[in-house]
């Protein structure tokens, strides 16, 4: 009792048809496809927006062999 039958739907389409008309109707789809066509458009610019930057190569670095020799001292309190 709480859905609609086919034939329910049939009847709202009708009506739909003979109150605004088929070439309303078409200019609407129009208008409708239009648009969802600029959305998908604009979240694919907004995609390619928000990719991040290629990082730079890094260069591998030429292995040496160094020591550096630090000498530690703690801190004394004055």
């Amino acid at each position: 009792m709480g859905s609609l039958s086919i034939w329910h739907w049939l009847i709202v389409l009708l009506i739909v048809v003979l109150v605004f008309g088929t070439s309303k109707l078409k200019n609407m789809g129009k208008d409708l496809g239009g648009a969802v066509k600029g959305f998908k458009e604009g979240l694919k610019e907004g995609e390619e927006a928000a990719k991040p930057a290629e990082a730079p190569k890094q260069v591998a670095a030429e292995k040496t062999q160094e020591v550096v020799d630090v000498k530690a001292n703690e801190k004394t309190q004055a």
